[in-house]
């Protein structure tokens, strides 16, 4: 019997460390400025990002990859080990065609090459926390139908929140109205977001300045996940010094098993802007 191996997209935003040693397979998104296009991850990283975002005259765009870079991957994968089963876990279909392009690319391969195509209805390390999971397990010599059934586990026990630093990218990517951003920029709001059971982004709330919006948060956890043990997972764009004191923080009020900070990287970092964090929790 093969092996399960794992597929995820970049905006899972896995460090390359742990993507290396749970052989996770990572398909990347594309980031265009202006006329240059680079792959996310590949050929720019999270600090050569947010270098040239600063410096960019106008906000980059995004694009999602091809079924046919996806086929690629998938046929990569089982030259390798023809008898393994491929699981294949996406960034939400309600905010990119990153998973149908995954799904179609598993209908054209059909029986030849069987493949598990999921939507997450996550972003960020929302999703990269579930993989880098059921990575785990599948390295350990897991089924597929155990892979799978600790995923829809995963699914329902796994929340994120995110705080951003500004709220211009958010109106510059349609999310809020140029009149909600001007004020919340001006009454220094801070808006906690969070993604609905289908995978869009919602806010969740909105308060006044860092710190409350960080006992919000903590009060929000604490509501969800009590003392029950749980992995966190706190991803950043371009803010490492603010994740690690919020995660010294959540360590001081969880029961807390394992814990991965992580840089947001070029793909979802376009659409929410620099100084955001996005934790994430979940039941181990």
């Amino acid at each position: 019997m093969g092996k399960v191996r794992i597929v995820a997209d970049s905006t899972a935003d896995i460090p390359k460390d742990l993507q290396e040693s749970l052989n996770i397979s990572v398909v990347p998104l594309k980031v265009h400025f202006g006329e240059e296009t680079f792959e996310d991850g590949v050929n720019l990283n999270s600090d050569q990002f947010y270098k040239k975002l600063k410096e960019a005259e106008q906000i980059p765009t995004t694009s999602q990859p091809t079924p046919h870079q996806f086929e690629t991957e998938y046929r990569r994968i089982h030259e390798e080990d023809k008898q393994s089963d491929i699981i294949s876990i996406h960034l939400s279909s309600k905010l990119s065609g990153t998973f149908q392009s995954a799904y179609i690319a598993s209908q054209t391969l059909g029986d030849e090459i069987p493949v598990t195509v999921i939507d997450s209805k996550r972003a960020s390390y929302a999703i990269g926390i579930i993989v880098v999971e059921v990575a785990k397990l599948a390295n350990n010599g897991a089924s597929k139908e155990e892979c799978l059934a600790r995923i829809d586990e995963l699914l329902q026990d796994t929340t994120v929140f995110f705080m951003v630093d500004t709220l211009e990218y958010l109106e510059k990517n349609g999310r809020i109205g140029k009149a909600s951003a001007v004020l919340g920029s001006l009454l220094k709001i801070k808006p906690i977001l969070s993604l609905t059971e289908e995978g869009e982004v919602y806010p969740h709330d909105k308060v006044r300045g860092q710190k409350k919006a960080t006992a919000k948060i903590i009060d929000e956890f604490t509501n969800r996940y009590g003392q029950s043990a749980v992995n966190i997972g706190i991803s950043h764009a371009n803010a490492v010094s603010e994740a690690e004191q919020l995660m010294s923080k959540l360590k001081e009020h969880f029961n807390v098993k394992d814990t991965v900070i992580t840089n947001i990287g070029p793909v979802i970092g376009t659409h929410v802007g620099p100084g955001t964090i996005a934790i994430t929790f979940t039941k181990v």
